[in-house]
């Protein structure tokens, strides 16, 4: 077989995504902390404890970890009920905890991407009823105001709300975070007050950093027909794409916000995002099932043919990623993929999945869509919401008991990349040789 190497742009961004929740460790202010103490929330009833120790320093060995395998920079979330603990008190310690992180990234010459909400929000806040209050946008702007204001001087690319899509879905509609509600009226309510916390965001930012880069990180899930002949499996797939994963992106350039057969219109989210951000894992295949009324009459499925990651949470389906991909270029902003990754302990889904998606990103660029960098998901294992520590996305793995990190094959994978900027058939053939004639065909 031919040697090849599939080259990147200079400058383009290469590094992995976290969240304070799942990292830090030792938080008991936020909404979160407050849903683990029920049995049956979080899977085998797991605590996120100290997750990876972040709040102790450990992120500075972590830091370490990435600049030394050739990471350029990482993208992680600030902690609202760190920063904002009581509604009449912030704190400044934790600001400079995060000021302190920020540099370390800067002084390993990694550009740190800063997250404002990532699922996690002060239990002050959810007692005044959270996103279903109307409020909530004008508190989330002046929290935000606060950080860029302190951390300005180390970044100025910003990330308001992390899938607002998932968080609603997942609080409201079915249960599986808090508030654990199960309300349409609710769910499409707090996403339009997502919406418009993003919109006051976005203009506090420009405000206070007319430099600013200001974005949202969209959850994209690939819905395909199951029968692609069969017209009411198409329709089925189609209504769960354009309610799941474009009512958001699609209002901040309408103004209009269409999810769930209700519209609203917030003519101020009118092009208020300077770059899109792209999270995706998986793709599903979508039946027409009239009688499957908790399930919008769907029945949703993996394809058979699809390789699928440790515990059959993702099946690996670049070719739709590439469709995202072409459908994001539609906005005419600089395309960034926030996150990408597969949850596997023993690291052997992982290489391939990530060479493969990888190799997407390249055939994009290649189209001159202007994708500006890629953050796999994530840098280490953490506590994975209500999944706990049964799934392990981490390139490093973590072993909770004694906080070691463990060096996983798909460490140095990653590294030939980000070192190389390029992905190469070598290193295809030493660390995902399954994907060699998929990516490099003979």
């Amino acid at each position: 077989m031919p040697q090849a190497v599939l080259h990147f742009p200079a400058g383009f961004l290469w590094g992995t995504a976290t969240a304070s929740q799942q990292v830090e460790g030792a938080n008991t202010n936020n909404n979160w902390a407050a849903w683990e103490q029920t049995p049956g929330h979080i899977h085998n009833d797991e605590r996120a404890g100290l997750a990876c120790d972040w709040w102790g320093g450990r992120w500075k060995e972590d830091f370490d970890r990435a600049a030394e395998t050739g990471q350029n920079a990482h993208r992680l979330s600030i902690e609202w009920s760190r920063v904002h603990p009581t509604p009449d008190r912030w704190d400044e310690h934790a600001l400079d905890v995060y000021r302190e992180m920020l540099r370390g990234l800067v002084s390993r010459n990694m550009t740190p991407m800063v997250t404002l909400h990532h699922f996690s929000e002060p239990l002050w806040l959810v007692e005044r009823g959270g996103w279903e209050n109307d409020e909530a946008p004008a508190l989330f702007a002046a929290y935000a105001a606060k950080v860029v204001e302190a951390l300005k001087e180390y970044t100025n690319l910003w990330i308001t709300i992390n899938e607002p899509n998932v968080y609603t879905y997942s609080g409201w509609l079915n249960g599986g975070f808090p508030p654990g509600k199960n309300d349409l009226g609710l769910a499409f309510k707090v996403l339009a007050n997502l919406l418009r916390a993003h919109t006051a965001a976005y203009a506090v930012i420009h405000r206070l950093q007319p430099q600013a880069r200001v974005g949202v990180a969209h959850h994209l899930r690939g819905f395909v027909p199951a029968r692609p002949g069969f017209a009411p499996d198409g329709w089925m797939a189609s209504i769960l794409s354009n309610n799941f994963n474009f009512a958001f992106p699609n209002a901040l350039t309408t103004g209009k916000l269409n999810f769930a057969f209700r519209s609203a219109a917030v003519p101020e989210a009118r092009g208020t995002q300077d770059f899109l951000g792209i999270n995706y894992y998986t793709a599903d295949q979508v039946t027409f099932a009239p009688l499957a009324f908790k399930d919008f009459f769907t029945r949703r499925a993996y394809d058979p043919a699809a390789a699928l990651s440790e515990t059959g949470f993702i099946a690996s389906v670049p070719t739709q990623f590439f469709r995202f991909l072409k459908w994001a270029k539609g906005f005419n902003l600089p395309i960034l993929i926030t996150e990408n990754g597969a949850e596997d302990s023993r690291d052997h889904f992982r290489p391939a999945y990530l060479a493969e998606h990888i190799h997407q990103v390249w055939r994009a660029i290649n189209f001159n869509w202007p994708i500006k960098g890629y953050f796999v998901w994530s840098l280490v294992d953490n506590f994975e919401w209500e999944r706990g520590w049964s799934q392990r996305f981490g390139l490093w793995g973590l072993d909770t008991a004694t906080q070691a990190r463990i060096r996983r094959p798909s460490v140095d994978l990653y590294a030939a990349v980000c070192k190389e900027n390029a992905l190469s058939s070598a290193v295809v053939e030493k660390f995902a040789p399954q994907a060699l004639p998929r990516i490099f065909p003979g």
